[in-house]
């Protein structure tokens, strides 16, 4: 019943070296690779050696003497994970003189362990009581009532401060893996061992609990614990699992790889799966462990329909709330034209799901308003990515990180808000024994964890004003122009020469130089020559001849800005100057904020494009899925969110469909599109609960979570991963089936079976899938778009190798224009917008979990100049009133922040961080500019008028759910 809790554990990790060596273990000829441990050539030769130390995720560390072995010619019991394989070596791993040795040290650790093995949590999943099996231990010798860390005054309390998993120091054998784990994997170093010899036991932090410590609770240490020392609280609750199934992670654009153990439909814990390409055995705090609320309270599942959004909900089945749905549409459409609904698609969602959205809109509905939350996040690297180089993703896999030798982060914090990849770059900053960290280059206003944590200092923070960033990338690239380190042969040979002589010259302009803008960007025009001279040439001791791999990472800091799509394209620009894309260790990286909002743009979700980028009006691509769908397609692209919200105002859109996307929390300034919303006649939402846009809404449809639903997840990496049902759909239905119901009563006609069907009409669609297919993901693990018969088999891990997606690469100048926010004397500073690790999003997920232990509100970050200035201490309830709006946070008076500049975070609605985010936007996509903002700050002693009224709406709108939830219970 517990096999699937056992997964082989080669003891170290792998070697990289491409020199085998070949040695007999007992008797058997084993051929590794140059490097690689006995311990681990013995498992690849089939036999385990005995071990508790060692694990394969992390560096051999030698402490726990149970891996002797005996080598031919040779003194002594060398460990095994820290000897390494040598050409002609004779091993023995059982004999005699090592099952004595192996027997004694073991009774040395059970002298000092408790024997409740029976009622222990970890029975069935312990490696000590597995390996007391594997030696033979039949008796402890010492006795137990000598001095030991379990029995009386000796046994320290349980720490279970931590929500999630509890720490006993009475059954710690001092292994040490939690706290290499916490170094090496996670890369935060909050775990020590404290006291000497017989004292010695594991410390969070100062000694006063993991909640007190700098503990990021990503569960490295409990997976890494060989005993019941470190234990998931649900473990203890719910004993073992008795099976287990592959599955994919709900939060960030990461795409982390679990195996959800369970009992019948109920998750008992989730394991980081080791073989996940995206995650390779790590997680986040999100991913292990904040996934309760599947199965919260607050869940909703019974269809509900009214009137007026001021009306209570009438809870009815759902052939009734799917036919009132279709008919208002109808209706709507029959009085102000077909163009006068659209739909949203999510980017929480499968593939499945958003595929069959789109086609619902533009076969059912019969036009193209079809718009995703993309659209406020990453739309300009579609634009920008798409203009430059011919496709609308990030070119590397995350472990390209690996091979880089300088790393460029601009407008990301990898740390917080895609933590695993954070923990991966961590890795390759520091560096290892066998190579030096890489050098790092930070871009953002915001002094954020890597530019100062442990063992990592950025050697340049390029401290910018919001709004300047395509000032600072042209700056930079003025600097390798001028300065003679551009990649000429790679140039002539890969890049289009017209643009690339135009953007040259452009850059070249004195008022382009980091001096000329320095007064626009507020960085040192010499710290951003060093910047430059950095990315282009690597560092001082950067190997002679060898050529220097800089790789840039970026997130929602360079998009959602006036000039995000200039932005991209300067990103782009300045990695072909330098020849870095097209191998491993370099390229353009966007880090994408939701689980599937790459795949949610890859399925069609624009109103101008359909599945795989193919624009609407291109007769060709049109016709093909015109043949397919049965139906004529419009050839006009549809309304975007912000034109819906415009013309839902003007009275000319009046129904919306929303699956899975919060518009009223996450859109900017909120005011607007409540009154949007509010103007429109018929708005459905389909979620899990009653988010702020369901409190709108006049047809609620039940979602499902991730774990109600086959489908697939495509991450930043364009990586397409399953996901998998592990229990019945609360509410009856997963969402792609709740959209065939839609769709079927609407008159267009869909009969899907399983999402694997919906997965075979995308490939024959979509040139960029044609090689997809639930098989060949469930076999490789993972496939990577472009996947099809010009590809290997898994897809395609780097992008634009041999040559760019669009033929030669396009340089595109990116002049500078500053945006209309701008800084007043009524508004005097610039608001910028983020996330932290513990919440996602717009919180709907993470506020229903022990999450909100570690960020319970949304607070504002204030510089202590700028705080002194306003009589603001720590703590402090302050307004922040734009142009748009006002709200009112409790104040965090910090260095983090630079003069002038004031950050938060919005992941909880009572908040309202876009009721002060204006209408701002991108150029060319229309993605709202959530990085700046001016404002102005000052001390208040109650909540702004805004957040008083909302609190009587949302009071209101609970009474009306409970009221139908009491009505339903009484009947």
């Amino acid at each position: 019943m517990l096999e699937h809790l056992k997964n082989t554990d080669c003891g170290t990790p792998a070697s990289l070296s491409e020199e085998l060596v070949t040695l007999h273990i007992d008797g058997r000829e084993v051929t590794v690779p140059k490097g690689t441990s006995l311990m681990r050539a013995a498992v690849d030769g089939g036999i385990k050696v005995p071990k508790l130390c060692a694990t394969d995720s992390l560096e051999p560390f030698g402490s726990c003497r149970l891996c002797l072995v005996q080598i031919e010619g040779r003194k002594g019991f060398p460990a095994s994970c820290t000897t390494p394989a040598e050409a002609g070596m004779n091993v023995r791993t059982q004999s005699p003189q090592l099952q004595e040795l192996r027997k004694g040290v073991m009774e040395l650790y059970i002298s000092d362990h408790p024997l409740d093995c029976l009622t222990c949590s970890s029975n069935g999943d312990c490696e000590l009581q597995d390996m007391a099996g594997v030696v033979g231990l039949r008796e402890v010798r010492y006795g137990m009532d000598g001095a030991n860390h379990f029995k009386g005054e000796a046994k320290a309390a349980v720490d279970t401060s931590n929500p999630y998993f509890n720490y006993d120091p009475s059954k710690c054998i001092v292994c040490n893996r939690c706290v290499r784990a916490c170094e090496e994997t996670q890369g935060t170093f909050a775990l020590t061992i404290s006291g000497r010899g017989f004292e010695s036991r594991i410390t969070a932090g100062q000694g006063d609990g993991f909640m007190a410590s700098d503990c990021v609770s990503c569960g490295a240490c409990v997976q890494a614990c060989p005993t019941a020392t470190l234990q998931e609280k649900t473990v203890v609750e719910l004993g073992q699992s008795e099976h287990s199934e592959i599955t994919t992670c709900a939060y960030c654009g990461v795409g982390c790889g679990f195996k959800a153990e369970m009992k019948g439909e109920q998750v008992v814990r989730m394991v980081p799966w080791k073989d996940g390409k995206a995650n390779e055995g790590h997680a986040c705090v999100k991913g292990r462990f904040a996934w309760g609320y599947a199965t919260h309270k607050d869940r909703i599942t019974q269809p509900m329909i009214r009137a007026k959004i001021t009306d209570p909900w009438r809870e009815v089945s759902w052939e009734e709330a799917i036919g009132h749905a279709a008919s208002e549409f109808r209706r709507i459409q029959a009085r102000h034209g077909r163009d006068s609904i659209g739909g949203i698609t999510s980017s929480r969602c499968t593939n499945e799901e958003t595929y069959l959205v789109q086609k619902l809109i533009r076969a059912a509905f019969g036009n193209n308003n079809v718009d995703t939350c993309a659209r406020v996040c990453h739309s300009p690297t579609g634009y920008g990515l798409g203009q430059t180089y011919g496709t609308s993703a990030g070119t590397q896999t995350f472990k390209s990180v690996e091979h880089s030798d300088v790393i460029m982060v601009i407008g990301a914090n990898p740390t917080a808000a895609h933590p695993v990849f954070g923990s991966r770059m961590k890795k390759r900053l520091r560096g290892d024994a066998r190579r030096a960290g890489a050098g790092l280059i930070v871009i953002d206003p915001r002094e954020i964890e890597l530019v100062n944590s442990p063992h990592i200092k950025a050697d340049y923070h390029l401290q910018l004003r919001p709004g300047t960033n395509v000032a600072m990338i042209t700056a930079l690239a003025h600097v390798i122009v001028t300065e003679g380190w551009l990649a000429d042969a790679y140039i002539d040979e890969r890049c289009d020469a017209k643009s690339f002589a135009q953007w040259k010259e452009f850059v070249a302009r004195p008022e382009n130089s980091p001096e000329a803008t320095a007064d626009i960007t507020g960085v040192a025009p010499e710290l951003v020559r060093g910047a430059a001279r950095l990315y282009a040439l690597g560092s001082a001791d950067h190997p002679q001849g060898r050529q220097v791999n800089s790789a840039i990472y970026y997130g929602l800091g360079v998009t959602e800005h006036a000039q995000g799509s200039t932005m991209v394209m300067g990103i782009a620009n300045l990695a072909m100057a330098t020849g870095n894309v097209g191998r491993e260790g370099v390229g353009v990286n966007p880090l994408r904020g939701q689980n599937n909002v790459q795949g949610s743009c890859d399925m069609g979700s624009f109103p101008h494009e359909l599945p795989g980028y193919r624009h609407i009006s291109d007769s060709i691509t049109r016709a093909e899925f015109e043949g397919a769908w049965g139906v004529r397609l419009s050839p006009e692209p549809g309304l975007r969110i912000p034109n819906m919200f415009e013309a839902a105002l003007e009275g000319s859109f009046m129904g919306l469909y929303c699956e899975g996307e919060d518009i009223v929390q996450s859109d900017p300034n909120t005011q607007h599109v409540t009154a949007a919303l509010s103007a429109m006649e018929c708005v459905v939402v389909q979620d899990i609960f009653l988010n702020e846009t369901a409190k709108y809404a006049h047809v609620f449809l039940p979602g499902s979570s991730f774990m109600e639903k086959d489908g697939t997840f495509t991450n930043a990496e364009r990586r397409i991963s399953r996901v998998t049902r592990l229990m019945q759909p609360l509410a009856g239905y997963a969402d792609w089936e709740v959209t065939q119901l839609l769709s079927n009563a609407l008159g267009y006609p869909m009969n899907y079976g399983h999402p694997r069907e919906i997965m075979a009409e995308i490939a024959a669609l979509t040139p960029t899938f044609a090689g997809v297919s639930y098989e060949k993901i469930e076999r490789l693990g993972s496939v990577q778009w472009p996947c099809n018969e010009g590809t290997e088999e898994a897809g395609t891990s780097i992008m634009h190798k041999e040559k760019f997606v669009r033929g030669k690469g396009r340089f595109i100048i990116t002049q500078y224009v500053a945006t209309d926010e701008k800084v007043t004397q009524r508004f005097p500073l610039l608001l910028t917008t983020g996330r932290i690790l513990s919440q996602y999003n717009v919180g709907a997920q993470t506020r229903r979990t022990a999450n909100s232990q570690w960020h319970g509100e949304d607070r504002l970050e204030v510089h202590p100049h700028d705080a002194q200035d306003r009589g603001i201490r720590d703590g402090d309830w302050v307004g922040i009133e734009s142009r748009s709006g006002q709200t009112v946070l409790r104040a965090t008076v910090t260095e983090r922040i630079q003069p002038g500049v004031v950050y938060t975070t919005f992941h909880f609605p009572e908040s309202g961080a876009n009721v002060i985010t204006t209408d701002s936007s991108d150029w060319a996509t229309n993605c709202p500019e959530y990085k700046v903002t001016a404002v102005q700050v000052l001390p208040v002693a109650q909540p702004s008028s805004w957040q008083q009224g909302y609190r009587r709406f949302n009071d209101q709108q609970l009474g009306h759910l409970a009221a139908a939830q009491l009505e339903m219970g009484g009947q």
